[in-house]
């Protein structure tokens, strides 16, 4: 594994936050049992942000769904906070790439949602604890809007806003910027970093596009080509705001594409 060192990302711990530990998941169909992941090895330190990419079909969003506690692994174990996770919980908020919005209610409604559930974090009423998350994510001004009048962008920081209301600890985030525009995606991996900075969330994020993941990243977990398996683990050690034009950005962004183009 190749040894690049973050230069803002947290110091490693004697325990991480999330650990994925021999996480093996097969299913089953009509034609006989699918495997989706292979014996699947990482871990993710409290503070930092880590990518898992892959190419189509590598098991990046199974690997999402059992650490969200969505699905069950067939084999191994996940833990998070040094305890197996057996289900969701509101230690892990989760954005995915469809926003999954309620329609019928406004923003500030579905903000509102989880706290609902488990009530706003110490300190705060659910209306400051609304308000505060929409200011966090630049839309302190659509309280009142529903879905269908915000922009695709507009309605992914709602999503953003909707997973921090209860105040994770842990963000996990399954390709959210897949289906926006390339000018939107840049602007809402700056607002993001920058949510990153302030909350010092764990940020675990599945995607696909390669450059997404060293612009944004501490360390970039490779997926193979299904069934999914860990290839390496790369560090990132560029500093932030990143250059996505420089030399050393470029170097680290060929070092995962070459995990593809040699056909793995």
């Amino acid at each position: 594994m190749n040894a690049h060192t973050s230069h803002d990302g947290p110091a490693r711990s004697a325990e991480p936050q999330i650990s994925l530990d021999g996480v093996s998941k097969v299913y089953e169909s009509e034609s006989g049992p699918v495997e989706a992941l292979r014996d699947v090895h990482f871990d993710v330190e409290a503070g930092e942000f880590v990518s898992i990419v892959g190419p189509s079909g590598s098991g990046k969003s199974t690997a999402f769904r059992i650490v969200a506690g969505l699905e069950a692994a067939t084999e191994g174990r996940v833990l998070v906070g040094g305890e197996p996770v057996t289900g969701p919980g509101p230690d892990r908020g989760m954005v995915f790439q469809d926003d999954a919005l309620f329609p019928w209610r406004t923003v500030a409604g579905n903000v509102a949602y989880g706290l609902e559930e488990v009530g706003p974090p110490e300190g705060f009423t659910v209306d400051e604890r609304i308000e505060y998350c929409l200011d966090l994510v630049g839309l302190a001004d659509k309280t009142d809007a529903y879905p269908k009048e915000l922009s695709g962008g507009q309605r992914q920081r709602v999503g953003i806003a909707r997973a921090l209301a209860v105040d994770p600890p842990i963000l996990l985030m399954d390709e959210p910027f897949g289906s926006v525009d390339a000018r939107t995606k840049t602007s809402l991996h700056r607002e993001l970093l920058d949510i990153w900075r302030e909350t010092r969330k764990t940020i675990c994020f599945v995607t696909h596009d390669i450059e997404e993941a060293v612009y944004l990243s501490d360390r970039i977990v490779v997926f193979s080509n299904a069934p999914g398996t860990v290839l390496d683990v790369i560090d990132v050690d560029l500093e932030r705001p990143r250059d996505r034009t420089g030399d050393a950005f470029t170097e680290i962004k060929g070092e995962v594409l070459a995990y593809f183009q040699d056909g793995e």
